[in-house]
């Protein structure tokens, strides 16, 4: 808990189609913030989102606790099991797949732990 915590997170996903990522970056979306960039429609086979370069959204406040009032959105569906890597701060991949884990069903493939940041592979059924 410091005060000024900064989620940056990349997100990747393979497997699924460019409405499939952005059902994912949606449900991501009441913790995180708006992505940097929308996955595309371009028939790509990974789709990427970042979210968190800049805390510009002005959502300073909630900084500290979100357990309790942010929702993943409800309607989230998917069109097939994708792979979803998460990257970032070990807070912030937390925080995406516990917000992930409450609306798809999810299944840990992998994670590696770096002396800042985390990584951890996740597969989502519809």
């Amino acid at each position: 808990m410091t005060s000024g915590t900064h989620l940056a997170l990349t997100l990747t996903l393979t497997g699924g189609s460019a409405a499939d990522a952005r059902a994912v970056v949606h449900t991501l979306e009441p913790v995180f913030g708006s992505p940097d960039t929308l996955p595309g429609d371009d028939g790509a086979t990974v789709y990427t989102a970042t979210f968190g370069s800049d805390t510009s959204n002005g959502g300073g406040g909630d900084g500290g606790g979100g357990d309790g009032g942010d929702k993943p959105s409800a309607g989230a569906k998917l069109s097939t099991s994708v792979t979803v890597t998460l990257q970032g701060s070990p807070e912030a991949v937390r925080q995406a797949d516990e917000t992930l884990s409450a609306a798809f069903k999810v299944h840990e493939e992998g994670a590696a732990s770096g002396d800042q940041e985390q990584e951890r592979e996740l597969r989502l059924e519809p």
